[in-house]
């Protein structure tokens, strides 16, 4: 991958560059909490709206279509804002659709309210990044987009688990507030620290973002992060019945394996910002290579107990290799319209989600077992490994291509 060829500005003091990732890291911190929370409350949510459990799962899946709706859109809209602003006002518009969220009286309004709280997400995350990678030595990039991200894995480490037990406790609305509390620190402090990196600002055009969808990397990019990803989300998205039923835990280990696998997806996404720095398809490899190996484990030694919740572990741990490493790959393919590429890195693994839940709803209703969609999982990060692998060979016809031209354009006279 070659570096954005805009030159960075002056890198930050160290200091004031912790506290710059640290702002744009409570975004992120934010947005997990709400993305992940509704899961943990469905029956209180149907119960208080009327509607059955099926019909509250709808507001899942209109969170997430916002995702992969709003993320091109919204990046695209706002492409003459400066990155700083733009930032302050996508934070900002999380904080309303939770409010919406949290006042809404039935479940119109309620889903409604979802899918707009999804709208920003994706262009948060690529705004985010890109400013992070701008504002950062160019030896730091990965590090400093890996930390951006952490907000958004502790949240399902930490923030998910809580807002859930609070709104256990006082009720479903709460927890759409404490998201609204979340986001309007996060808005303040990004307003107040956050500079406009050079390079990155309101000099683009809509035409020249489109650009990034003309590059067959970006393409390749998104295709690792949808069809990899959803080998993770094929396991993720049934530890519900997994834990008790292959594991043969109880339910009450269920929220044990949530955060067993919320501090796998820490720690991941912390080791990948340090090895992307230093190859970002290695990472990338690396990450599908033990997604794949950690799946097919896990199937086979579930049915003990102490082993599944260590390979739980291991699948969350690898496939955060992938989340900045991704996010960096695709910075790196668009470097004159990197807005658009970083969005859409959500807008694919939204789809990833989707994919890993689908495939594993169809596999356990073909009544194959619960096992099934970790083997689902094996052939998603197999196939993912195909795309990266064609990336790759990509990769190196251009730079052949490159190095080929280079004596050429140097025996070009000058005007």
């Amino acid at each position: 991958m070659t570096s954005p060829s805009v030159a960075p500005p002056a890198p930050l003091s160290p200091g004031r560059l912790r506290l710059v990732i640290l702002a744009m890291s409570l975004g992120a911190f934010a947005i997990g909490t709400t993305e992940f929370a509704s899961m943990g409350l469905l029956p209180q949510i149907a119960s208080s709206l009327d509607v059955s459990i099926p019909q509250a799962g709808m507001l899942i899946t209109l969170y997430a279509l916002g995702v992969v709706i709003g993320a091109p859109l919204v990046t695209i809209a706002a492409v003459r804002m400066p990155r700083s602003q733009l930032l302050v006002l996508l934070i900002a518009l999380i904080g309303l659709g939770n409010l919406l969220s949290a006042i809404a009286l039935d479940f119109t309004v309620l889903a409604a309210a979802r899918f707009v709280a999804g709208l920003p997400h994706g262009a948060f995350f690529g705004v985010a990044s890109l400013v992070a990678a701008r504002l950062s030595p160019a030896n730091q990039r990965a590090r400093s987009v890996s930390l951006v991200m952490l907000g958004l894995t502790i949240a399902t480490m930490l923030g998910v688990p809580a807002s859930t037990a609070l709104g256990q406790a006082v009720g479903w609305r709460s927890a759409y507030l404490i998201v609204v509390v979340i986001a309007a620190a996060s808005t303040l402090a990004i307003w107040r620290l956050v500079p406009e990196p050079e390079g990155a600002g309101a000099t683009g055009s809509i035409r020249g973002e489109l650009r990034a969808l003309q590059r067959a990397q970006v393409w390749l990019g998104l295709g690792m992060g949808a069809i990899g990803f959803g080998g993770m989300f094929a396991v993720y998205s049934y530890i519900g019945e997994i834990v008790p039923g292959v594991l043969g835990l109880g339910m009450g280990a269920v929220p044990l394996a949530l955060f067993v696998f919320g501090v796998g997806m820490t720690i991941g996404n912390l080791v990948a910002g340090r090895l992307a720095d230093r190859s970002i398809y290695g990472t990338i490899f690396l990450g599908l290579l033990g997604m794949a190996g950690s799946l097919a484990v896990f199937a086979l030694v579930a049915h003990q107990a102490v082993a599944g919740m260590i390979l739980l572990f291991a699948i969350a741990v690898t496939s955060q290799l992938m989340g900045p490493s991704l996010q960096l790959f695709l910075l790196d393919a668009s470097p004159d319209a990197p807005s658009l590429a970083a969005a859409l890195h959500h807008s694919a693994l939204n789809i990833g989600n989707s994919l890993g839940a689908a495939l594993g709803a169809a596999v356990l209703a073909a009544g194959w077992g619960l096992l099934a969609p970790a083997w689902t999982g094996v052939v998603l990060a197999i196939l993912g490994l195909g795309v990266a692998s064609w990336s790759l060979l990509v990769h190196r016809r251009q730079r052949a291509q490159a190095v080929a031209a280079a004596p050429v354009a140097a025996e070009v006279p000058v005007g």
